[in-house]
């Protein structure tokens, strides 16, 4: 037998009803706050995320699933959203048509990690990303979006960080501040951040290593050296943010694991999924279009992991889905009325009406069992002594009322 590939897994109901309430949802506060629905594909040449994320990020170096095509081309199944939705804005010149465009997403993601809880090698995201304009209210608008929508599902324990990262130039500066702080304590450290000491030193801040936690808790404070510029900016979007009601903390330890992150960054972390608490982060990212070969154009976004809210609302019950119902079945009493049961069944689906019966020439039992297990609001019984007379029945499955109507009534229900 083959199997579903490990780390992966398939949707299929009565769950998936969860995630087409969850997109639902998430589309229609998109659309409140006039963000436009963009769909890239699944695989990017691999040099985008090396040049957009960086190769020094675990991502690049140890989570994505790259491969050559016939044609020599290294390709890489997209582990994350933002270059993606930058290559498509630089590609089709949307710079150039309006000065601030605002997307947002819902699609699968792949990194090659360890499989747990809330966290699969394909998994899925919504998102945003607004480009064009380097603005505090827009960084608040996409914590506030990410709050919204979080809260929406009654969570509850929710927690916002939100820190600067600065300009380039300012966290070079801290970056030489930091690794003095470490030259001494480098024998200490774990294997991993002995590496991100070359390769990105701000990375040793993400390390789960409990011992290199206690090393980073007296290191240089980021928010010190940012200069005044960046400082005003952070302090306008946490104005904004107690303006919206939005709680949050301000964590100078955050940093993201992706390289192209400038100043204003953020996470809504739960504790109601265990060790992998990061619901959604995202935050600005001003130099990541030029760098990808357009030109000097800031930007900010944010992403959410659906596996990890559904983990979370599970986790606390906090979100009642609702649970999908037909809304009338058609029961056949007689196998020779077959014909004029799947007319009855087209005409009303015909009418947008959620409809089915039986292809299988089952009991009039058997029927039930279905209607039941379908959560029908209505079942109607075509056949028997009625039907002679041009009547049908009609069952309220809530209720158990059943009535008589004519047969040619039907197309009026």
């Amino acid at each position: 037998m083959i199997k579903a590939i490990y780390g992966t897994k398939d949707i299929f109901s009565p769950e998936v009803f969860k995630w087409q309430q969850i997109e639902q949802l998430v589309r229609n506060v998109f659309k409140n706050f006039n963000y436009q629905e963009i769909r890239t594909p699944i695989f990017e040449e691999t040099s985008l995320f090396k040049r957009g994320i960086g190769d020094s990020t675990d991502i690049v170096g140890k989570e994505m699933y790259t491969f050559t095509d016939k044609g020599g081309t290294s390709l890489t199944l997209k582990p994350e959203m933002t270059a993606a939705v930058v290559r498509a804005y630089i590609e089709h010149n949307f710079y150039k048509q309006s000065t601030l465009d605002k997307f947002y997403y819902i699609s699968p993601m792949f990194r090659q990690e360890r499989p747990q809880a809330g966290r699969l090698r394909q998994f899925h995201q919504f998102g945003a990303e607004a480009l064009g304009v380097k603005s505090p209210e827009l960084d608040a608008e996409m914590i506030y979006v990410a709050y919204y929508i979080l809260k929406s599902f009654n969570l509850k324990n929710l927690a916002v960080k939100i820190n600067s990262l600065g300009k380039n130039k300012e966290r070079e500066i801290f970056k030489n501040e930091l690794k003095q702080y470490l030259s001494s304590k480098l024998n200490l450290l774990s294997e991993d951040s002995k590496k991100r000491f070359e390769t990105n030193v701000l990375r040793i801040f993400d390390s789960k290593d409990p011992n290199d936690i206690e090393i980073m808790q007296n290191a240089p404070n980021l928010l010190e050296y940012i200069d005044e510029e960046s400082r005003k900016h952070f302090e306008q979007v946490q104005k904004l943010l107690n303006l919206l009601n939005v709680p949050f903390e301000i964590d100078h330890k955050l940093v993201r694991g992706l390289d192209y992150y400038t100043e204003t960054t953020f996470e809504i972390t739960s504790s109601s999924v265990g060790s992998q608490s990061a619901l959604c982060g995202g935050g600005r990212y001003d130099g990541l279009v030029s760098q990808l070969g357009g030109p000097e154009i800031p930007g900010v976004g944010f992403a959410a992991g659906i596996e990890r809210i559904l983990l979370a609302i599970e986790n606390e019950k906090s979100y009642e889905f609702s649970i999908p119902c037909l809304d009338y079945y058609i029961v056949r009493l007689d196998n020779n009325l077959i014909d004029k049961v799947y007319y009855y069944t087209t005409l009303l689906r015909n009418k947008n009406y959620t409809v089915d019966c039986d292809y299988s020439n089952r009991s009039v039992k058997a029927q039930m069992r279905e209607a039941n297990k379908a959560n029908a609001n209505y079942v109607i019984f075509i056949g028997g002594e009625e039907f002679t007379n041009g009547q049908c029945s009609i069952k309220n499955m809530k209720t158990g009322e059943q009535k008589l109507i004519p047969l040619d009534e039907i197309q009026y229900l």
